[in-house]
């Protein structure tokens, strides 16, 4: 738990004197407080130590009246924090002294109402004492898939406005039986004020719709039956729909494939455990505590061969993504001890179109999943705010790094290094975030996704309303990206409050730094694939010097031609075309990228090149890893972001012992490409080529930092953008640069790429504002 702001005198030693004249005190605690069985455990804690007073939920967090002995209320005080339940975040703790009125015993009372901020957790995945009577046939709640306590279930998708109580939930329409009512008013029971407590008898009722109809827990049994069967079922979940099939059946995974139009980018799995999830990849103590976290999210893992699994799952992918289940119907999905044998292992995918927002809505379900599921196992527990699956890697050396932030970790707060006044920041466009800050706290709203379609852009509408309504904050300006024809931009300019546009490049090294508390200029290494420059041209391999005021660029890849923009981005073997011309280099129809475009679109294409049409230049090192890919004959046509990249990454880490990368310098990537020629004109394996172009980049960062420290003195790197996803890269450029002497920072916090946007767009566009 984060070390809180301490005011008054919570932190007063006991009194020495041995004085036992009663003392009253008001503590006002401030942070996660509401939904994680704060009060309860208020109450436990005043219980034990032989104190008297009140604990309520307030618009600011919680307030506590505590009254007794000296010693004891010091001691009260300090385990306050020290001891907290583990979904809280205390953020403040102030106190001042009350007269003492003699009281006894302790209470919860009602919640107060009022202009202030409290914060809602996000979504905690099932505890094992509620595991533990899921499966117990004595238990009034085996079986139950809604079954939760203080210490795990939902609370950001469910919760509609804050101070924390069920009447602010969706489980405000189940009222309690009188069997949840006493465990609820009971200070000695695990659900004592638990806002989502329910039972078979109360709770939200399971359903399955489709070709049969089922209730209850024949529902789950015949969707279990189902998936067994081959079947896909669209299941209800804490965020969202999900699409659902057998991981280890070929033709239900390609079949959900085709359905879904998702080309080859790969699905994530589910299985009942981390041992299973050892057995599909490689699992280390580090991958192992993320993956049974409370978060619960994705974890990359590097793929193991053999594999159980369908080849459809994730072909061409290095990393094969794994979670474990998060709720009682996930667990239950996989069958409990006696239950018929199901499927081991689980596609889990969100359930849209390709393209398109996470379907919250029951009856929007029944028609956008309409032709993608064979059946629907959903629930009358309404969901407020979409909330994807978290996906996270691990690096080598233990840490997190967030790809995309969502379910279990939004809208967890994130502490400034900087004072701010109020700012909404609303992202980019592709993976989709925004951002509210105010005073020394941030908060993202779960991924949202690309803002292409006019569900996605009210999806946008909703979580930022929904943010607002949990933090209240009421923003004073606006933040956005440079770009003109972004739509998160269209939207900021028709909000009418001020408005900061943020260079894009600028606001992924702020939102690095933020992570880390620097308020120092840093170097700031900011490759991607698309980032809209001060001149004009798709920036994306960037070296800049950078505070949060402002920028200096040190340094870029050299300029190439994007032809046809969008068109070279779906079919990399135009930019391998581009980037050879560039060098000087013939389109020989011996290199696979130029055997691979058809004749006529060649000649239209070289027409294009010489003429400079709809060529406008750019320096992203994304799109130079989709010509090499390209280039190699790894990928020619990409069905999704980045899949040129992953896959040469892919063939990257299969080659062993490779130590020697190509020639590279950022100003000029001829040598480069002609080196790349060279050996496959020579007839080096393909893997080798991959891996020596990832040293060549890695080496090029250390060669540019190195004189970026000679012209400026800065000796701390930050590494962002969406190319430091590839673990590959982002591990050789953290190694050569700290053997050099540098500070590496990397993300932990939000991801490197376009859903950590927002948060560096605040902090900029807020301290522009104050200058």
């Amino acid at each position: 738990m984060k070390q809180p702001l301490v005011s008054g005198s919570a932190v007063a030693e006991p009194d020495t004197k041995g004085s036992q004249r009663p003392v009253r005190r008001l503590v006002a605690v401030g942070g996660v407080v509401q939904g994680v069985g704060f009060r309860p455990f208020v109450h436990a804690l005043a219980t034990e130590l032989g104190l008297s007073g009140q604990v309520a939920n307030g618009p600011d967090g919680a307030r506590i009246e505590i009254e007794g002995g000296p010693e004891a209320v010091a001691a009260f005080c300090h385990r306050l924090t020290a001891d907290a339940p583990p979904l809280a975040d205390i953020a403040s703790v102030a106190t001042s002294e009350l007269p003492p009125t003699g009281g006894t015993g302790f209470a919860i009372v009602p919640s107060t109402t009022g202009h202030g901020r409290t914060l809602v957790p996000p979504d905690a995945a099932t505890c094992d004492a509620c595991l533990a009577e899921l499966a117990d046939p004595a238990d009034r709640r085996h079986r139950h898939p809604f079954l939760t306590c203080t210490d795990c279930g939902p609370r950001f998708t469910i919760t509609t406005a804050m101070p924390y109580d069920r009447a602010t939930t969706t489980m405000a329409a189940f009222p309690m039986c009188s069997d949840c009512t006493a465990e609820y008013m009971d200070p000695s029971d695990r659900r004592f004020h638990a806002q989502p407590i329910a039972c078979w008898a109360c709770g939200p009722r399971l359903r399955l719709t489709g070709a049969v109809r089922r209730e209850g827990g024949a529902a789950l049994a015949e969707a279990r039956r189902m998936l067994a069967a081959g079947a896909i079922v669209a299941v209800k979940g804490i965020g969202g729909y999900h699409l659902v099939c057998d991981a280890t059946a070929p033709r239900a995974v390609g079949e959900l494939r085709r359905r879904k139009a998702r080309g080859d980018k790969p699905f994530a799995v589910m299985t009942p455990d981390a041992d299973t999830a050892a057995r599909l990849g490689h699992l280390g103590p580090a991958e192992r505590r993320v993956l049974t976290g409370r978060s619960r999210p994705i974890v990359l893992l590097r793929r193991r061969s053999p594999t159980p699994l369908a080849p459809q799952v994730c072909p061409g992918s290095p990393d094969i993504g794994v979670l474990l289940p998060y709720t009682p119907l996930h667990r239950l999905l996989f069958g409990l001890p006696g239950d018929p044998p199901g499927p081991g292992v689980l596609v889990v995918t969100s359930g849209n179109l390709s393209g398109e927002p996470l379907v919250t809505d029951d009856r929007e379900a029944m028609l956008r999943l309409d032709g993608l599921a064979d059946a629907w196992l959903w629930h009358d527990r309404p969901i407020v705010v979409a909330c994807d699956d978290s996906v996270v890697r691990v690096r080598a050396d233990g840490s997190s790094l967030p790809i995309r932030r969502s379910r279990g970790l939004a809208p967890a707060r994130i502490r400034l290094p900087v004072a701010l006044r109020p700012v909404l920041a609303v992202g980019g466009d592709l993976k989709n975030t925004l951002c509210l800050a105010d005073g020394d706290a941030a908060w993202l709203s779960a991924h949202i996704g690309d803002l292409d379609s006019l569900s996605a852009q009210h999806a946008f509408e909703r979580a930022e309303s929904h943010l607002r309504a949990l933090t209240r904050v009421e923003p004073v300006r606006i933040a956005a990206d440079r770009h003109p024809g972004y739509r998160s931009a269209r939207w900021a300019r028709r909000d009418g409050r001020p408005l900061t546009l943020v260079q894009h490049h600028h606001a992924h090294i702020a939102s690095a730094m933020t992570e880390h508390g620097l308020v120092e200029p840093v170097i700031g290494i900011a490759f991607d694939g698309t980032g809209y420059g001060d001149d004009g041209a798709v920036w994306g391999g960037e070296v800049l010097l950078a505070d949060y005021a402002r920028y200096r660029r040190l340094t870029h890849l050299a300029y190439v031609p994007l032809p046809g923009g969008d068109a070279a981005v779906r079919n990399p073997y135009r930019m391998a075309l581009a980037h050879l011309r560039a060098a000087g280099l013939a389109w020989s129809p011996d290199l696979p990228c130029a055997a691979t475009c058809p004749p006529e679109e060649r000649r239209l294409l070289e027409a294009q090149l010489a003429r400079g049409i709809a060529c406008v230049p750019t320096s992203s090192v994304g799109r130079l890893f989709d010509a090499v890919s390209s280039l190699v004959g790894v990928c020619h046509r990409a069905g999704y972001e980045a899949q040129a990249a992953m896959e040469l990454e892919a063939a990257a880490v299969t080659a062993d012992g490779v130590r020697d990368g190509y020639r590279f310098a950022l100003e000029d990537p001829a040598p480069l490409l002609a080196a790349i020629v060279a050996d496959l004109r020579a007839g080096a394996a393909v893997p080798l080529i991959a891996a020596r172009f990832h040293l060549a980049v890695a080496g090029a960062v250390r060669t540019a930092c190195r004189k970026a420290y000679r012209s400026t003195g800065v000796r701390k790197v930050v590494l962002t953008g969406g190319v430091f996803a590839n673990a590959l890269l982002d591990g050789m450029c953290t190694a050569g640069l700290a053997e050099d002497g540098f500070t590496v920072l990397g993300h932990t916090v939000v991801p490197p790429g376009d859903g950590g946007l927002a948060l560096g767009q605040a902090v900029v566009a807020a301290r522009a504002a104050e200058t």
